[in-house]
């Protein structure tokens, strides 16, 4: 997920504008929503904190008004409906679905309560915690232009949490180059798909021989125009591989999975 986004660098400077000293993940706490009660679990135990038994501890609303865009998206990964409080954190769970290793994901998971070291204590809630095999990688969604001093704050804050539970933590302010209009347009066959033809199995044996071009690679099979959108197929279910720092035409270079 990391290779897909924007780099972000959290500010060291905000970081030392937060309490420190021993005992302080006793102290920042965790505020969880379950079926049966709000729980608060101090950072410090956080790692094991029986995540899949809670539920967001915010609601997903929608207004005429409102500014923002909020919804629910399905994801392959966990054959389930996820909120999402904007665009911006929609096109993420497209992302994480994209990434292949995406055990869970948990939107709006809880609310860190921090304290910076010249005021009391603040709150913050990330928009996903993303459970992984082994670990899991805590996620804030903020444009860039939308960043304003007090966030960098807490995503300091977020980010201590999650390297004291021993997740990963990441911050997305936007997409490199060409990756999100790569997403977009793979995923309109993230859906299975019937292949009576056995194309799928032509155009594996085509890149078997050696990476090629995408408009080489679907006329190199007995139904080009079919092909197409089996290769686009194989592409999101990472069974081919292509470069998402360019875009995708008939020119992209198409590689095996693993071999580049």
């Amino acid at each position: 997920m990391e290779d897909l986004v924007a780099p972000y660098a959290l500010d060291a400077a905000m970081a030392e504008r937060l309490e420190g000293g021993a005992g302080w993940a006793r102290r920042w706490t965790t505020a969880w929503k379950t079926a049966g009660a709000d729980v608060v679990c101090p950072v410090q135990d956080v790692a094991g904190f029986p995540a899949l038994a809670s539920v967001p501890v915010r609601g997903f609303s929608w207004g005429t008004r409102q500014r923002h865009r909020p919804g629910l998206r399905p994801m392959l990964a966990t054959g389930r409906m996820h909120g999402f409080e904007s665009l911006a954190e929609r096109r993420v769970l497209l992302a994480l679905d994209f990434t292949g290793d995406v055990e869970e994901v948990l939107s709006q998971p809880f609310t860190l309560r921090f304290f910076p070291r010249d005021g009391g204590g603040e709150d913050h809630t990330p928009d996903f915690l993303v459970l992984l095999p082994g670990t899991a990688l805590l996620i804030d969604v903020r444009p860039a232009d939308l960043i304003k001093a007090k966030d960098v704050v807490k995503f300091a804050a977020a980010g201590r949490a999650a390297d004291a539970a021993g997740w990963r933590y990441l911050v997305v302010t936007g997409w490199r180059r060409h990756v999100w209009a790569g997403l977009d347009a793979l995923s309109a066959r993230r859906r299975p798909m019937a292949d009576r033809l056995g194309l799928e199995r032509e155009l594996l044996d085509v890149i078997g021989e050696r990476p090629r071009r995408f408009g080489e690679l679907v006329d190199a099979t007995s139904l080009p125009a079919v092909a197409r959108a089996h290769a686009v197929h194989l592409l999101w279910h990472r069974r081919l591989a292509m470069d998402l720092a360019q875009p995708l035409s008939d020119a992209a270079w198409i590689y095996p999975v693993g071999r580049r």
